[in-house]
């Protein structure tokens, strides 16, 4: 029987690839992976592949992509590294008793979240 046995990568929709790659990789210091044309690019954040580039024929729309959360070591660093950066609607530090998380968004108005989780 055919099976899901792990995720392929997450991709974000962005009209804009130079702009929103430079924000991922100045801003937050994601690794830049491959780029394939003008039209896409991916990143590497741990195991997983991020990817960017304009999905509106496939029906994604830039700057309505969400769900990517990427895990920090240092959540008020990386939450002033954002507001230095120019980052959008960076929302306070959430803390829960498992971990803290804050909210921002790219320059599209795609939705991410850094998240710490304590030890």
């Amino acid at each position: 029987m055919a099976a899901v046995k792990d995720v392929a990568f997450l991709a974000y929709s962005v009209r804009d690839l130079p702009r929103a790659e430079m924000f991922y990789r100045d801003v937050l210091g994601l690794t830049p992976a491959e780029r394939f044309g003008d039209h896409w690019m991916e990143f590497t954040v741990g195991s997983t592949t991020f990817g960017i580039g304009n999905g509106e024929a496939l029906g994604f729309i830039p700057g309505k992509s969400n769900g990517l959360s990427l895990e920090v070591d240092d959540i008020e660093a990386m939450r002033q590294r954002l507001v230095d950066g120019g980052a959008q609607d960076v929302t306070e530090i959430q803390n829960w008793p498992s971990c803290s998380a804050c909210f921002a968004s790219d320059p599209e108005g795609n939705r991410f979240a850094l998240h710490q989780k304590k030890s």
